[in-house]
């Protein structure tokens, strides 16, 4: 295993993940007293592990077709537009 890999995909999994929409549905459905807190945690890690999966699938399929180049400056892009959307939206 790539441990630095691991470690970067960790890293920005896990800080890209904080204060998210998906974050804060599931604090929203584990702060129900009715419900059991290990069921959201299941059903919660399940959806991330799915969602996980189908990324790195179309991942492999797309860089099959597009060059790494491509692909870097598209999200590059990607970010920088949704960031100024974002903020001509404040």
């Amino acid at each position: 295993m790539d441990w630095k890999l691991f470690a970067t995909v960790f890293g920005s999994v896990f800080l890209a993940e904080l204060g998210d929409k998906t974050q804060l549905a599931t604090f929203l459905f584990a702060s129900d007293a009715k419900a059991s807190k290990w069921t959201v945690f299941f059903a919660a890690a399940l959806a991330l592990v799915l969602t996980s999966a189908l990324g790195v699938a179309l991942g492999a399929v797309v860089s099959r077709h597009v060059s790494e180049k491509v692909l870097t400056w598209a999200a590059g892009v990607g970010f920088v537009v949704i960031g100024l959307w974002t903020l001509a939206r404040a």
